[in-house]
């Protein structure tokens, strides 16, 4: 049963939204310099890499990460490839696309290339969701929504209604996805978000792959 790792790999070269932390990770002890095992310190955001949106990222006094639903995080999901030439995904092509009954979507872009490129830097041209192709697929009862880049939504949108439209029905938004390796079509989805206990609670990194029906 042919297994897909979705997630990137956290490390000092990956870029990360900009305003947000970069990555860091230290030795704290080592072997090498005498120390009685490897211990790393890591330093990142919550929003790093491949990671998921809590409905408290920001909706004020929302579920936070660590109460969010396995039953949604774990599932049948449908891969929906967007043509490269695509920079935006509208209503329109999200309702000729989805299937009927779907409950967990990820949308295959060209942003998934951007992950190889050789000079690390972020992208501010990424394809993104529409405002009302995230009310659309809300509407049709989705509960957990997924793109291959740091964001569902338009760089440098002001109001974020994407995350808002989104997040206020409380479907889980799964961002920072690889997906350059995978076929449209359906699997079952595993996402596991760090389980963190905190008074904020908007997100977490977390390791996603898929398998096949």
């Amino acid at each position: 049963m042919p297994i897909y790792d979705l997630s990137v790999p956290i490390s000092s070269e990956l870029p990360t939204y900009p305003g947000d932390p970069g990555v860091k990770i230290d030795d704290w002890s080592s072997l090498a310099n005498g120390g009685s095992a490897n211990v790393s310190t890591l330093h990142f955001g919550a929003h790093t890499g491949t990671h998921v949106d809590a409905p408290a990222h920001f909706i004020e006094g929302a579920k936070k990460v660590e109460l969010l639903d396995l039953d949604v995080l774990i599932g049948e999901a449908q891969i929906v490839e967007v043509p490269v030439e695509r920079l935006t995904i509208d209503e329109d092509f999200v309702a000729a696309n989805l299937q009927t009954g779907t409950k967990r979507v990820l949308f295959k872009t060209r942003n998934s290339a951007f992950w190889t490129e050789d000079k690390a830097d972020f992208r501010t041209d990424f394809t993104y969701l529409e405002v009302g192709a995230a009310q659309w697929l809300v509407r049709q009862g989705v509960k957990l929504v997924g793109i291959d880049y740091l964001s569902v939504e338009k760089f440098h949108s002001q109001d974020h209604e994407v995350h808002r439209a989104l997040l206020s029905h409380e479907v889980i938004i799964l961002e920072g996805l690889n997906l350059a390796q995978v076929p449209a079509g359906n699997y079952e989805l595993i996402c596991l978000p760090l389980r963190l206990r905190t008074h904020l609670g908007d997100g977490a990194p977390a390791r996603a792959v898929l398998r096949t029906l």
